[in-house]
């Protein structure tokens, strides 16, 4: 297959380099022109995922034209708050039939709008049945370097889940196949959210106890909003959910739970910020994540801390306590209708 992949930071480039290593005609869009001419004359992308070279069949470009034009399948790995403007000149360009291929993480500011549904409102109604996501424990350098890990793929329609399946399938890269569009939406949205929280946990010297229970509590935080927004609970305790939840609470190359780390040791969220080259999702997520879960009138402590000690400017610790000092409830409940 003929494959456009939209970004050129460290996941779009994993994923291009896995869909050319499995034998599909790739072409990677930049929107910096300088990173794209760094990556076609070093033939790998040294600012964003140094060390791997490009197969021959990926080539790059800054022209979205011709990375859509011809595509059988269109992959949007580009940031989530600027999903709706990468892609609204796509609309015009894409071919019928081609599949659209959220693997980005996050809920639109204002619209509250999950990505596959930012997606449709650009490219049109009439490719929603084709337009899927993909999502679980994946980091940009391993998937890159080769390493074993399972995803899942999900579609409103059961043939272009399994058309997505098959086009990202490779013999380390076992994907799973769905119908629950929202449930791994929001999953993959939540985890950044809750990364955060681990991270700062760790970075105030507490344990892997306290790592393990904001794990868990960040599950049944999360299977409370897929529920509410009408999607199936199980699939937080999946791949998208729980698979992912754990390594970017756990994995030292999470760019969420450094964050969180620095937070927790004192730094402020500006410096932080200034300072790291990739974006973290979960900072902007922390707020669209709360305002869609009081919109279903869904309790969710825990991102709501981590919201008001990156917005609020609440201590780390405050909102610690206050987690803590929440009143005691039993340990699987639903909330009720606001």
């Amino acid at each position: 297959m003929r494959v456009g992949v939209i970004g050129g930071g460290s996941w779009g480039t994993a994923l291009a380099r896995l869909l050319a290593v499995a034998g599909h005609e790739v072409v990677l869009w930049f929107h910096d022109p300088a990173v794209e001419k760094i990556a076609a004359s070093a033939g790998e992308n040294q600012i964003y995922l140094p060390g791997f070279s490009f197969p021959s069949s990926l080539r790059t470009t800054t022209d979205l034209a011709e990375a859509v034009v011809e595509a059988d399948a269109v992959v949007a790995a580009c940031p989530s708050h600027v999903m709706r403007e990468v892609f609204s000149p796509v609309a015009p360009l894409l071919r019928a039939g081609s599949l659209v291929v959220s693997a980005s993480k996050g809920i639109e500011a204002g619209t509250l709008k999950m990505m596959t549904d930012v997606l449709v409102d650009v490219v049109g109604e009439v490719h929603r049945p084709r337009v899927g996501v993909l999502s679980g424990p994946s980091f940009a350098r391993e998937v890159a370097a080769g390493m074993p890990t399972a995803v899942t793929v999900a579609a409103p329609d059961a043939s272009a889940a399994a058309a997505i399946q098959k086009l990202f399938s490779a013999p380390n890269f076992r994907v799973y196949s769905s119908l629950d569009v929202v449930g791994v939406e929001l999953s993959g949205a939540s985890k950044n959210v809750i990364a955060i929280a681990a991270g700062v946990g760790d970075g105030l010297g507490f344990g892997h106890s306290t790592r393990a229970a904001v794990i868990t509590r960040g599950i049944a935080e999360t299977a409370r909003l897929v529920a509410r927004a009408g999607g199936d609970p199980q699939t937080s305790a999946g791949l998208a959910g729980a698979g992912d939840l754990i390594l970017t609470c756990t994995g030292d190359l999470s760019r969420n739970r450094t964050l969180g780390l620095r937070l927790g040791r004192g730094e402020t969220l500006d410096a932080i910020l200034a300072d790291m080259k990739m974006v973290a999702e979960g900072v902007r997520n922390s707020q669209t994540v709360i305002a869609l879960a009081e919109k279903l009138g869904v309790e969710l402590p825990i991102c709501e801390q981590v919201r008001q000690f990156l917005h609020e400017g609440i201590p780390a610790a405050e909102a610690v306590g206050s987690l803590l000092s929440r009143h005691a409830t039993t340990e699987f409940w639903v909330s009720k209708p606001g």
